[in-house]
């Protein structure tokens, strides 16, 4: 495993912030990882890459437990914070210059040329930091984490501030880093997770919520949802009686979304009502839920 969090808590004070979270992370994935504003998410990456100490647990990276080779495991690990630290008065090429200097590498030149091609700074690399707009210098947090070549990237919201066709880019960019590394990021953009992460980790109130893939994610709670068009109006009473049924939503006079109870599929006890009754279904197909209604659900639960 590239990341194993065991039973880590994190005290502030009479303030919890993570509260014996444990899971493990494997090369060549990348996890999406949630919560909403205080959840403890920018702290448990802090923890990770050694910027600040758990109050009790363990965190191993790449076999190696962090408290006992701190500096080895933070040459492997490529870490973009939230709030992107940067020299605003030192030109980009300067700026990538003095991060590979400080991870000792060679050939600096050619691996930041190579490094602001590949993250599409080439046009504003001759500038000062503090001129770029703020996508651009999400950039070069992104060129930073990356230089020294990691085996684990660690990402606190790296598409905050980006444009749409900026984020379309970095989405390719953690795609294609993600087939050979270990990537863990964090983000509030659901479509962002569906679209890059195979697994997701929701945290809320410091404590782990759920953790899973993420398709499979959108079947929590096990319950079917329709969205059913009848062939005429309908009393809602008459649906909300059927023995499978637990509630229903009123679309329009012949559409109803219909939520059966259970993880049970209930097309065909549907079909076989409408079978025996006055009334003729139309369509009927299942309603995904959305990443973003899951999180919802997940984090409105009182801990």
């Amino acid at each position: 495993m590239s990341i194993v969090v065991k039973e880590v808590t994190k005290q502030y004070g009479s303030q919890r912030a993570l509260d014996h979270v444990s899971f493990e992370i494997p090369k060549g994935q990348i996890v999406g990882f949630l919560g909403p504003n205080g959840a403890g998410k920018s702290t448990m990456m802090k923890i990770i890459t050694s910027f600040i100490p758990p109050t009790s647990g363990v965190i191993e990276v790449n076999g190696l437990n962090i408290a006992d080779n701190s500096m080895e495991t933070r040459r492997v690990i490529g870490y973009l914070p939230e709030h992107n630290p940067l020299y605003l008065e030192m030109y980009v090429r300067e700026y990538l210059s003095f991060i590979a200097g400080i991870y000792q590498l060679s050939n600096v030149k050619s691996k930041v040329e190579g490094m602001i091609e590949r993250v599409g700074l080439g046009i504003e690399a001759h500038k000062k930091i503090g001129t770029l707009s703020k996508g651009y210098r999400q950039r070069i947090g992104l060129a930073q984490a990356l230089i020294h070549d990691p085996q684990v990237l660690i990402l606190d919201e790296p598409t905050s501030g980006l444009d749409p066709n900026q984020l379309m880019e970095i989405r390719g960019l953690i795609k294609e880093v993600g087939k050979e590394k270990t990537v863990m990021f964090s983000t509030h953009i659901m479509q962002e997770v569906e679209a890059l992460c195979q697994r997701t980790i929701i945290i809320n109130r410091g404590k782990l919520v759920q953790d899973g893939e993420t398709q499979s994610l959108k079947q929590w709670g096990g319950q079917t949802v329709l969205h059913l068009e009848l062939d005429q109006m309908v009393n809602e009473n008459v649906l909300t009686q059927l023995p499978f049924v637990l509630k229903v939503n009123k679309l329009s006079d012949f559409q109803w979304e219909v939520v059966g109870k259970g993880d049970e599929d209930i097309r065909i006890k549907m079909a076989d009502w409408a079978a025996s009754s006055p009334y003729r279904i139309l369509t009927m197909n299942v309603k995904e839920q959305r990443l973003e209604d899951v999180f919802k659900d997940l984090t409105s639960v009182q801990s």
